[in-house]
């Protein structure tokens, strides 16, 4: 989606683009946690189908989003948070961007790995009887050790089996539950229903995650040499977020095919929906999906936060910088406490995904500004479909906050 009318003289064989998919399945296992799984359920039992045209909004907005920090990272052989560090030449507007951005992300970091770890504690309750408080500090000091003692390759291969894993349990539900194709294909007409704002808010909230941009441009330098590979760059990011896609709306589907009406305010809710045609195993495979989703997401999260400060600050992109391991620890001590206190899980998850649309603005405007920026992008600036696509993007999530912003502590109060 560049500018750029150089094209690549390589051609890829079906291997090569086969072990090309990677990055993106970073980021599809980021925003598919249990902040996906619950909101999506919630939005299918209060609204049915009407809000997947939403879901299919996020996907395309996610696609070209990451796309574009993904060639920032190939391009320009640096983050997002480095760009943000370089592209203000008056110095209150770099204080301001970078202000931004170093509080605002790692706060909705710290929101999403609370929802992560309380998640993944409530799947695996579901299966062991043993109470959330204990399972989520100890789901968080097991993340702890993956992400500072284990080679970034083999959390990269646990991601693609959590995501897989995530697509058979949630894809064989909706088949099994069979909705009413025509009736689901209606929801891809864009509406709000009354009281739907909040829950639109979500979805995108949890699709398009603000620190997925900085752990993309990451990966993506590492993972593709030249710019030569940014056509693998893009298949990567288009086969990886479309499967994501496809997960949420299996997700939403299922709940508006079986639960339309009824009240989501707990993991044991959501499985009710699956108990018409899966019976006593509805609970332990719903809680697979969530665990999967828990463990995948919360996987990326503290990364995220570490990814940002380290662009800000010049700190190395690894845990040999012991800044980047304290971030990592701080991120997940916060989540820890949050998923020892006891609160509603569905309160907890879907605040974070409140919060996280409220900050999305931010990031995105900044990711469209940098790549529309020849200084950094040299011939692979965006094109002006891209551009026109940022910029759309940018105004619906500024209107959603906006507006969002006004009723979210009365919903979150009704739902405490």
């Amino acid at each position: 989606m560049s500018t750029s009318n150089t094209t690549s003289s390589t051609k890829y064989t079906f291997i090569d683009k086969v072990k090309a998919i990677g990055p993106a399945v970073v980021i599809t296992g980021s925003f598919i946690g249990p902040g996906t799984i619950t909101t999506a359920t919630r939005t299918g039992a209060d609204f049915g189908y009407h809000l997947l045209w939403t879901i299919l909004f996020a996907i395309v907005a996610t696609i070209v989003l990451q796309e574009m920090a993904a060639r920032l990272g190939v391009v320009t052989r640096q983050g997002l948070s480095e760009a943000i560090s370089k592209t203000f030449e008056n110095n209150a507007l770099k204080h301001l961007a970078r202000g931004l951005v170093g509080v605002a992300i790692p706060l909705g970091c710290i929101a999403y790995m609370g929802g992560d770890l309380t998640g993944s504690a409530a799947g695996l309750s579901t299966l062991t009887g043993v109470s959330t408080q204990i399972l989520g500090p100890l789901v968080g000091i097991t993340i702890l050790v993956l992400i500072n003692f284990g080679p970034f390759a083999l959390i990269e291969k646990l991601l693609m089996v959590l995501v897989a894993t995530m697509a058979v349990v949630f894809l064989v539900a909706v088949f099994a539950v069979g909705p009413n194709w025509s009736d689901v294909a209606s929801g891809l007409i864009p509406s709000i229903p009354d009281g739907g704002m909040f829950l639109v808010l979500g979805l995108i909230g949890t699709t398009i995650v603000p620190y997925n941009f900085f752990v993309h441009a990451i990966n993506a330098k590492k993972a593709f040499a030249s710019t030569d590979q940014l056509e693998l760059s893009k298949l990567d990011i288009i086969v990886a977020i479309t499967v994501g896609g496809f997960i949420t709306a299996a997700v939403m589907i299922t709940a508006g095919t079986v639960i339309k009406g009824t009240s989501v305010e707990s993991i044991a809710s959501m499985a009710k929906a699956l108990e018409p045609v899966l019976g006593d195993f509805a609970s332990p495979f719903l809680s697979v999906g969530l665990i999967a989703a828990g463990l995948s997401s919360a996987i990326v999260t503290p990364l995220g936060a570490s990814y940002v400060l380290a662009g800000l600050f010049g700190w190395k992109y690894d845990k040999s910088d012991k800044r980047f391991f304290f971030t990592n620890l701080s991120i997940l001590i916060f989540g820890i406490f949050i998923s020892a206190t006891g609160l509603n899980p569905v309160f907890v998850i879907i605040s974070a995904q409140v919060l996280n649309g409220i900050i999305l603005p931010i990031a995105v405007i900044l990711l469209v500004m940098i790549t529309s920026q020849a200084k950094f992008m040299r011939e692979y600036v965006n094109s002006k479909v891209s551009l026109g696509f940022g910029i759309l993007i940018s105004l619906i999530t500024i209107f959603l906050g906006a507006k969002s912003f006004i009723s979210t502590v009365s919903s979150l109060g009704g739902m405490a």
